[in-house]
C-alpha cells in the first residue's frame, strides 16, 4: 500500500505567507490578464494603476505616511541598501554608526561592509531578555553617531522593539533613525505619522500577505538620502539626470505590476479583516503552542512572551535540523531551521547552533497549531528517552 500523505501544515510565515488570500491570487490573475498599464507611460484606459493604488492603500494602513514618500522596492533587503548607501553618500564624511544583535544580515551586512570599507565604525548593541532597552541605546551614543539601523521585531524571538522611546532619544541627538519593519507590518499598527523614525522599511511577501519581489520603505525627508541608482522612470525622459522629485527619485525601471496588485489586494485583506482581530488569534495560538511544548522538560524556548507569532526552540539532544527535517518526513510540517540571517543572536541565545523556527498566520487553524504540537512533543519525547538510555 502507498502511505497517505498527511496534510501539509505550514509554519514558515515569518519568511514568506503562504497560503494567499484568494483576494491576491485572483489579482494576481487579473493584473496578468490586461496589458500592463502604468500612468503617463502607456495609453488607453485598460487596467487598473496599481502602483498608486497599492502606494494610496499602504499610505492609510502605516497609519498616514503620506503617499509620495512610500517608495516601491524589490524587498527590504533592497530597501535597507538603498537607504543605509544613500544615507552615506549623502554624508561623506566618515561617522559612528550603531544597530542590535537582534538584527538581521540584511542590516548587519551592509554595515559590516561599509565598516571593512573604512566608512563607518560600528558598535552592535547587545540585547537582554529578548529586547534592546532604550536606556543602552542611550549609552551608546558617541558625539559622532549619525546613523541607527534596527528591526523593529525579531525574527527569531519574536519581539518588537520600543522603537517610539528608541526614536525619542535618537532625534534629541540628532541621529538618524532607520527601522525595519519586516516582521511586523501586517501584524502590529505602524502610525507612520507620528512615529519618530526617519525611515521604515516594509516587504510585501511576508505579514502584508503580497508575493515576493515587492518590498518598500516610507522616508521622511527625501533629502536626507542620496539616490544611489539611476535609470528610465517614464517621467521627464527629456533630462538625462534621474528625477529628484518623490518617489521617482529612488523608483527605477518597470514596476512589478502583479506584484503591487497582490500588495494592493493584501492590504485590503488586512483592513477588511482587522489588524485587531488578527493579533488576537494569533496570540491564542502562540500561547497555546508555547504552553504545550513547555510540557515537555527537554524543550527550549527562547521567549515565552513573544509579541509576534513566532516561537524559537530547540530540543535537547537534537541538532535543529534533525528536527526540522522529521517534522517534514514523518508530519508533513514546513518549519525553518538553522541561523535565520541572525548570527548575533544565535551567538547569544545558543552558541551559534541555531534553532528551529516556527512561525503561523491568520490561515494557521487551531486543529493545525494541536497537530504541530502533539508532533513537536513526540520528537521531544522520543529524543528525552534516547538521551536517558545513552
Amino acid at each position: 500500500m502507498v502511505p497517505v500523505q498527511k496534510p501539509l501544515i505550514y509554519l514558515n510565515n515569518a519568511a514568506t505567507s503562504w497560503p494567499k488570500p484568494p483576494g491576491v491570487l485572483a489579482a494576481i490573475a487579473h493584473s496578468l490578464s490586461l496589458p500592463v498599464f502604468g500612468s503617463g507611460r502607456t495609453t488607453g484606459t485598460q487596467g487598473d494603476d496599481y502602483l498608486t493604488l497599492a502606494r494610496d492603500r499602504l499610505s492609510v494602513f502605516l497609519g498616514g505616511a503620506p503617499p509620495e514618500n512610500l517608495v516601491f522596492t524589490h524587498n527590504a533587503t533592497d530597501s535597507l541598501n538603498i537607504l543605509i548607501s544613500g544615507f552615506l553618500a549623502e554624508k561623506k564624511e566618515e561617522c559612528h554608526v550603531l544597530t542590535t544583535a537582534l538584527d538581521h544580515n540584511s542590516v548587519l551586512r551592509p554595515l559590516h561592509e561599509y565598516e571593512q570599507q573604512g566608512r563607518i565604525r560600528l558598535d552592535i548593541i547587545p540585547f537582554k531578555d529578548c529586547s534592546v532597552s532604550p536606556d543602552a541605546v542611550q549609552d551608546s551614543i558617541r558625539p559622532d553617531t549619525r546613523l541607527m539601523v534596527m528591526t523593529h521585531g525579531s525574527n527569531v524571538l519574536g519581539s518588537a522593539q520600543d522603537i517610539r522611546a528608541i526614536g525619542k532619544i535618537l532625534h534629541d541627538h540628532g541621529i538618524f533613525f532607520i527601522v525595519d519593519g519586516a516582521q511586523t507590518a501586517g501584524h502590529i499598527p505602524i502610525g507612520l505619522k507620528d512615529l519618530p523614525v526617519d525611515a521604515f522599511v516594509i516587504t510585501g511577501h511576508k505579514g502584508l500577505l503580497g508575493v515576493p519581489g515587492t518590498g518598500g520603505f516610507f522616508l521622511r525627508d527625501p533629502e536626507t538620502i542620496a539616490p544611489v541608482r539611476f535609470g528610465g522612470t517614464g517621467t521627464d525622459s527629456l533630462s538625462l539626470l534621474h528625477p529628484r522629485g518623490m518617489p521617482e527619485r529612488f523608483e527605477i525601471g518597470t514596476h512589478n505590476y502583479p506584484g503591487l496588485a497582490a500588495l494592493a489586494a493584501g492590504v485590503e485583506f488586512l483592513n477588511e479583516t482587522g489588524l485587531a482581530t488578527i493579533s488576537e488569534k494569533a496570540e491564542k495560538q502562540t500561547l497555546f503552542l508555547i504552553r504545550e511544548l513547555k510540557k515537555e522538560e527537554n524543550v527550549m524556548i527562547y521567549n515565552d512572551h513573544p509579541d509576534l507569532p513566532i516561537i524559537a526552540f530547540n530540543i535537547k539532544g537534537l541538532q535543529n535540523d534533525d528536527v526540522g527535517f522529521m517534522l517534514a518526513r514523518g508530519f508533513n510540517i514546513i518549519a525553518r531551521t538553522g541561523l535565520h540571517c541572525a548570527p548575533l543572536l544565535h551567538k547569544a541565545i545558543d552558541g551559534g547552533e541555531g534553532c528551529v523556527r516556527i512561525s503561523h498566520s491568520w490561515f494557521t487553524t487551531d486543529e493545525e497549531c494541536r497537530i504541530a504540537a502533539d508532533a513537536m512533543r513526540e520528537i521531544a519525547r522520543n529524543a528525552d528517552s534516547t538521551v536517558g538510555q545513552a
